[in-house]
C-alpha cells in the first residue's frame, strides 16, 4: 500500500493486526527488513530503505561513537550507554561513576528529568517524596558517555561539537549511509536519521565485529550486561538474557533492531509508533532467517487484555 502521507516512505505494508474477541480492532503497518550477513535481505516489507529516526535503537552505534570520541567504555558503562535504563539504583550508580570519573556531577546532564521507569523504584522514590531526576532519566547513562568524551561539557549536546560530529561519522560508517538527516531527540541529544536498512546493517556489524574494535566493546557489553540495557522486565534486556548472543535495542515511535552473533540482522518501523508489537516483529524476523527464538516464545505473545484477562492477541502479519 501507499505510505498514507508518512513523508519519505514510499510504500509500507501490514505489520501487525490487533484482534479483540474475534473482532479485528486495529492494524499496524510500516517497514521491515532481515538482512544475511553479507546484508542482502531475506524479508523485506515495504520501502526497506526510506529513512527513519531510530530513536533509541541508535544507542549502540552512539556508544561506538563515544568510543571512538575517548569515552573509556567498557562492561557495565558500555552496556548502559547503548541502552535505555529504567532508573534502578544499580543504574544511578553507574551512571554516577562515570561522571565522577569525569570530574562532573549530576548538574552536567543534559536529559530532562524524569521518574525511573521500573515501577518499584518509582514507587518507592515517590512515596519517599523523591521526585523527577536527570539521572533516573533513561538515556542518562548515554549523557555521561557523551560528556565523558567531550572538549566541553557545557556544549557536549551541540551538533558541531567534536564528541557529536564524531557519533554522526560512526553512525555513518556504520549503516552505509549519509542522509543529512539531523534532528533533536526526546533527550534533547542530536538524531540522524537512517535507512531502515542501514540500521539492520549496522547491528550486523556490531554483532559480528572483531575483538579490540569499539563495536566489539558494545555488543559484548550488551550480551555481558543486558540488565543495564533496559532493566527488570523491559523487553530488550529479556530478548537477550533469552537468546544468548542475540543484540536487541528498541526505541521510541515503534523502532527496534537485533543481530545474532553470525550477523543475521532485523531492523523495524511502525509507521503509528506504537511500540506493542516491535519486539515480536523483530523477533519473528529472526525465525525467517533461521534462527531458533523457541527460547523467547513468551515474547511472541502479546494478549490484548480485558477486565485484565486475555480476551484476544496480536497477530504478527509477517
Amino acid at each position: 500500500m501507499t505510505n498514507g502521507g508518512v513523508p519519505g516512505i514510499n510504500s509500507v505494508g501490514e505489520l501487525a493486526t490487533v484482534v479483540r474477541g474475534g473482532f479485528v480492532e486495529s492494524r499496524h503497518f510500516g517497514i521491515a527488513v532481515a538482512i544475511d550477513p553479507a546484508g542482502t535481505p531475506i524479508v523485506a516489507v515495504g520501502d526497506v530503505d526510506a529513512v527513519v529516526l531510530p530513536r533509541s535503537t541508535t544507542k549502540p552505534l552512539q556508544a561506538v561513537g563515544c568510543i571512538v570520541a575517548g569515552a573509556p567504555l567498557e562492561g557495565e558503562e558500555a552496556a548502559i550507554t547503548s541502552g535505555s535504563h529504567t532508573g534502578e539504583d544499580r543504574h544511578v550508580a553507574v551512571v554516577d561513576r562515570m561522571l565522577a570519573r569525569a570530574g562532573l556531577d549530576r548538574g552536567a546532564l543534559g536529559c530532562p528529568p524524569d521518574l525511573p521507569e521500573d515501577p518499584d523504584t518509582r514507587n518507592r522514590l515517590v512515596a519517599a517524596g523523591i521526585g523527577p531526576s536527570r539521572v533516573l532519566m533513561n538515556c542518562s547513562g548515554k549523557h555521561a558517555a557523551m560528556l565523558t568524551a567531550a572538549d566541553e561539557p557545557a556544549g557536549y549536546l551541540d551538533p558541531s561539537s567534536r564528541v557529536q560530529k564524531t557519533i554522526t561519522a560512526e553512525i555513518e560508517r556504520l549503516t552505509g549511509a549519509t542522509t543529512g538527516v539531523v534532528t533533536v531527540d526526546g533527550c534533547g541529544a542530536p538524531l540522524v536519521g537512517v535507512p531502515l536498512r542501514g540500521l539492520a546493517l549496522s547491528f550486523s556489524r556490531l554483532a559480528t565485529a572483531a575483538p579490540g574494535t569499539p563495536e566489539h566493546v558494545v555488543a559484548t557489553a550488551m550480551r555481558q550486561y543486558p540488565e543495564f540495557v533496559g532493566g527488570r522486565g523491559h523487553q530488550n534486556t529479556l530478548v537477550m538474557q533469552q537468546l544468548p548472543g542475540v543484540i536487541a535495542k528498541g526505541g521510541a515511535e515503534g523502532v527496534i533492531a537485533m543481530a545474532t552473533p553470525d550477523g543475521h540482522a532485523v531492523a523495524v518501523k511502525v509507521i503509528d509508533g506504537n511500540p506493542r508489537a516491535t519486539t515480536a516483529l523483530g523477533l519473528i524476523l529472526l525465525s525467517k532467517c533461521g534462527v531458533d527464538v523457541s527460547a523467547a516464545a513468551d515474547l511472541l505473545e502479546v494478549p490484548v487484555l480485558g477486565g485484565g484477562q486475555p480476551v484476544g492477541r496480536i497477530e504478527l502479519q509477517l
